[in-house]
């Protein structure tokens, strides 16, 4: 604590003698009045300090417990971070044992995946192959097919084994359902449309026709041939004649006798004229061997021959034979229905389809 002292006088006297002082009572009353206030301040200063202190101690208490829990949290924290450091590393270890384990495993299945591509390439070659093979088999049995069905088609006159070869030909393709057969389809529809529309002569009909004509050639009569006599038929009841002298039959005997000796006809062709009954025989003949030529050459599917034959059997009937006779106007008319008829003899040709099958089997 500070103490007031008393204002020194202004002019100092002079010398003093030491000797005893009494003080004064004004003196002494003017000190005890700052002692007496100065008490209740240390009280107060004391207790602040001490409050001070209490709570300076009460912040460092609360401090220290304060750091003491960081401490322990500290301590706990660095103790997890340990276990989770070491369960990481077990962890890791364990990552490490499995990546290796599915490099492994990866490495494994890529050589099976490289096991099973190889497999498969090959597997899908061999497929190729297969149904380039089968394409090629089946391009091959339709050829074959076809071309039976046409040679077939040929001997018999029909178109009927075409047809149902086209069509059954069709359905394979369309069972193998292949892209690369749909030109071939294409032609053999083209070829079944152009057949159905084709007219065909009925070979059968013009056979039985040709033997008629070969038993007419034996009827016929030739240009040169006498005619026969005129018979007077009778009646059943004669009427009465007046009689008649002998001379009179004799005459009428002679007379008819000299109309069949003497016969006045026109014949287009001397040919005709100077046939002998022997030639007409081997003419008849030659008739029929022409009739018959042509109707081998029907059969056999010469259709060239048989018009041949049939030109050469028509001019020879023109040539020596009556052409006023029904014999011969029959025959002439079925003569002229077989040549008539052999124009649509020609079966239709399925070229379409075979220079595609051709084409195919070429680039197989």
């Amino acid at each position: 604590m500070n103490t007031e002292l008393p204002p020194e006088p202004a002019n100092p006297p002079g010398p003093v003698v030491p000797g005893p002082v009494v003080p004064s009572p004004s003196a002494s009353a003017a000190s005890a009045g700052p002692v007496a206030k100065s008490a209740p301040e240390a009280r107060t200063a004391l207790w602040l300090l001490g409050a001070l202190a209490v709570l300076a101690l009460l912040t460092v208490g609360m401090l220290w417990q304060k750091v003491s829990g960081m401490q322990e949290q500290l301590a706990r924290q660095s103790a997890e971070a340990q276990a989770q450091s070491l369960e990481a590393r077990a962890m890791a270890k364990q990552a490490v044992v499995l990546a290796q384990d599915a490099a492994t495993r990866a490495a494994v299945l890529d050589s099976r995946l490289s096991e099973v591509a190889l497999q498969r390439s090959q597997l899908d070659e061999l497929m190729q192959s297969m149904s380039r093979s089968r394409d090629e088999n089946l391009v091959v049995d339709i050829d074959a097919a076809l071309r039976l069905a046409q040679q077939q088609a040929q001997l018999t006159g029909s178109v009927a084994p075409l047809l149902a070869a086209l069509k059954s030909a069709d359905q394979r393709i369309v069972r193998a359902a292949q892209p690369r057969l749909a030109l071939l389809q294409r032609a053999i529809a083209r070829d079944i449309e152009r057949i159905k529309a084709a007219a065909v002569s009925d070979t059968p009909t013009l056979l039985i026709k040709l033997d008629e004509l070969v038993h007419l050639a034996d009827e016929l009569v030739l240009a040169n041939a006498v005619a026969p006599a005129r018979q007077t038929v009778k009646p059943l009841v004669a009427p009465p004649q007046a009689p008649v002298s002998w001379w009179q039959s004799w005459f009428e005997l002679v007379l008819g006798e000299s109309r069949n000796l003497v016969r006045v006809s026109r014949i287009e062709s001397p040919e005709a004229a100077l046939l002998s009954p022997e030639q007409s025989f081997f003419l008849r003949e030659n008739l029929k061997l022409k009739l018959l030529n042509a109707r081998l050459g029907l059969l056999a599917r010469q259709i060239e021959s048989a018009r041949s034959d049939l030109a050469d059997a028509q001019a020879m009937l023109k040539k020596y034979f009556q052409a006023n006779a029904r014999k011969t106007q029959t025959a002439a008319a079925l003569l002229q229905q077989v040549q008539t008829q052999m124009r649509t003899l020609e079966l239709p040709r399925i070229d379409d389809t075979l220079t595609v099958l051709a084409t195919a089997v070429a680039g197989r």
